[in-house]
């Protein structure tokens, strides 16, 4: 079994395998959807992710009725969302980390400061 990103897939493999022709394969790629690696010998191939990519491109295009550009907007907006999601857990990770490091729980560090003021009490005997 081949590793997810690994390209060894060749355009007529996957042409086959989505019943789709070369040709929108290629057109595809022109368009910057997909970005297939290429062999030594300039043939391209594509990895699993590359394939799962492409289904969701024909997803878009053939039930939804988006037109190419829209697809690139909405792959764009997609990739954002998964860097901030990303960002979100590291952020959250480090919050964790920080809590767990403190020796007093952040809910209860609270400093405070003193006064400058003293208080002085009296026993009534003596101000007899």
């Amino acid at each position: 079994m081949h590793h997810f990103d690994e390209p060894v897939y060749m355009i007529s493999i996957v042409a086959k395998i989505l019943e789709i022709h070369p040709q929108t394969l290629r057109q595809y790629e022109r368009e910057n959807l997909i970005t297939p690696s290429r062999s030594d010998g300039k043939i391209r191939l594509y990895s699993q992710r590359d394939i799962e990519k492409i289904k969701m491109i024909l997803r878009l295009t053939r039930e939804v009725g988006v037109n190419l550009a829209g697809v690139d907007i909405v792959l764009r907006l997609k990739n954002k969302m998964e860097m901030m999601e990303q960002e979100m857990m590291e952020l959250r990770a480090e919050i964790s980390r920080m809590r767990n490091a403190s020796g007093v729980p952040l809910e209860k560090s609270l400093v405070t400061k003193r006064s400058v003021y003293e208080m002085v009490i009296f026993d009534d005997d003596f101000l007899k």
